[in-house]
């Protein structure tokens, strides 16, 4: 479990651990995936509670992962399958639990400030607020030179995303821009800030 102190900010080791060993969580460090940063399963008759949480992430994106997935896991102990997996009762779960940890004072500045927004109104995941995943990206250890965010694609370029699509990027609806599949010619909203790379870039 000591492994686990490498993952996450200063001072947040043993309140992690307390949360773990009190509700008998085993906790897996995974490689990354393409759709999820983490997740929870609620324990069976005889087992633990599972949650996983993808080790490429930089630390405080790897906190709030864990803790997004523990507050499915109280909110799970306290309503069982009574509730919606996001609704009000797991938003201020996770609410209490941030607040709780920014109380630490673990988090930079500039991540805390974007998590008073959070912590009133958490959003279903982290991807879905902007302006926070931002911030976040800041402090990953790993640059990736030639990888821009949708709202960085000018109006009509075409670009690539991770699983080799290719796209042409259109106007911004709402927080999503309606982009065109190239080799179906069918229409996707794709987030401001999906990792992409350009089309040409990604030919040489």
């Amino acid at each position: 479990m000591h492994k686990l102190a490498d993952y996450l900010p200063e001072n947040t080791f043993q309140p992690v651990l307390s949360f773990l060993n009190h509700y008998k969580v085993h906790l897996k460090i995974t490689r990354q995936r393409a759709t999820v940063l983490g997740d929870y399963r609620h324990k069976g008759m005889y087992g633990n509670h599972i949650i996983t949480v993808n080790g490429n992430l930089n630390k405080y994106e790897f906190l709030l992962t864990l803790l997004h997935e523990l507050a499915h896991l109280l909110t799970y102990e306290k309503y069982k399958n009574k509730v919606a997996a996001h609704g009000i009762e797991w938003k201020t779960m996770y609410g209490q639990i941030l607040h709780q940890f920014v109380e630490y004072k673990c988090f930079p500045p500039d991540i805390e400030k974007a998590l008073q927004k959070t912590i009133h109104n958490p959003a279903a995941t982290t991807a879905g607020e902007t302006e926070l995943i931002k911030i976040l990206r800041k402090y990953n250890t790993h640059s990736k030179p030639d990888v821009l965010h949708v709202e960085q694609i000018p109006e009509g370029q075409l670009f690539i995303t991770k699983d080799g699509r290719v796209f042409k990027r259109g106007k911004l609806r709402r927080k999503r821009y309606e982009c065109i599949e190239v080799s179906t010619g069918l229409k996707y909203h794709i987030g401001s800030i999906a990792e992409v790379k350009l089309y040409e870039q990604e030919k040489k």
